[in-house]
């Protein structure tokens, strides 16, 4: 029996890193993966030549230019061009070579800036974006439609998932580009070896934010490219929609800051900046599709955390900064 050929593009990323630690598990499979060195997914005509090679069953889209707030509002023409030439071109070439699945991984920044809480898959297209990713946002809007189009034109089998915000192994590190819990958990962990005796942390604590491990978004994909077309299908009138992919579950940012705190083991003083910007005051996805499909979350934020950051003590040399 041939084992089924799986392109995880995007492989070196957390997400992509973790499909591939997930699909590991199983035996009937090939795992074709390439780095950006060996395979520009900018180039058009490179991803055109690899898909005709390499007969690819299955692809998992979770190649990404991405970043924090900074990046986005710094480099907006980079975030819109890559991801816009990344998504069409794997896409595409899939679809030329006649790839029967495709699972499109994209982002929660999708949905309007004052959506309704929590957002459901419905709420795309409803609203202005907010205006720090909108590019980025943009482009991960495109990548559902191009799903849904050669779906609707060709019967294609291209999904798409939408994570809330992720965080685990693999994930950025870096002291200003980095999401807010690899922040914090490299700012307590240099707290507590330089002794401090006070962190602060920015904002009043208060908004609600929701965070999902890596590898339960990693099983999530997974899941939902293996459902039936019919079950796929199920609990929408949009026969073509995304799904959203999350816990249902938030948390305050001051709860974030002392659980985070409390798994590196600093012991000393956080005091909350209410000068700096706190954001939305929620961001929190309706994930009822999902979980009606048979799917929900295991690992818990803060058995979450403590893996994150052990991974991050044995590997904080190599990590990506």
């Amino acid at each position: 029996m041939n084992k089924k050929r799986i392109f995880v593009a995007g492989h070196n990323g957390m997400v992509g890193s973790a499909i591939v630690r997930q699909l590991r598990n199983e035996n009937n499979i090939k795992l074709v993966l390439r780095s950006r060195q060996e395979l520009d997914l900018i180039d058009q005509q490179a991803v055109v030549d690899f898909f005709h090679q390499e007969k690819i069953d299955q692809v998992y889209l979770s190649a990404a230019k991405v970043g924090g707030i900074v990046a986005n509002n710094t480099y907006p023409a980079e975030f819109i061009y890559q991801n816009l030439m990344i998504q069409c071109n794997v896409i595409h070439a899939a679809h030329l070579s006649d790839v029967p699945q495709l699972l499109f991984l994209g982002s929660s920044c999708i949905y309007p800036k004052f959506a309704e809480q929590p957002m459901c898959e419905s709420a795309l297209l409803t609203g202005t974006l907010e205006p720090t990713n909108e590019p980025y946002a943009i482009a991960k809007i495109a990548g559902i439609k191009l799903c849904e189009s050669y779906n609707r034109q060709y019967g294609r089998n291209y999904r798409s998932v939408m994570p809330t915000n992720l965080y685990g192994e693999n994930d950025n590190f870096h002291p200003e580009n980095s999401h807010v819990i690899p922040a914090l958990i490299r700012r307590f962990h240099q707290a507590k070896l330089d002794k401090l005796d006070e962190v602060v942390a920015w904002g009043t604590g208060t908004p609600k934010r929701e965070f999902l491990n890596v590898d339960d978004m990693a099983a999530a994909s997974v899941f939902v490219m293996g459902l039936s077309s019919d079950k796929y299908q199920e609990n929408t009138q949009e026969m073509l929609s995304h799904i959203n992919v999350g816990t249902g579950e938030d948390c305050t940012i001051r709860e974030l800051v002392e659980t985070v705190a409390k798994v590196v083991g600093y012991q000393g003083n956080i005091r909350f900046d209410h000068s700096k910007p706190d954001g939305a005051p929620r961001k929190l996805l309706d994930v009822s599709r999902l979980k009606s499909l048979g799917w929900q979350y295991s690992i818990s934020l803060t058995q979450g955390l403590h893996d994150t950051y052990q991974w991050f003590l044995v590997t904080q040399d190599n990590i990506r900064q």
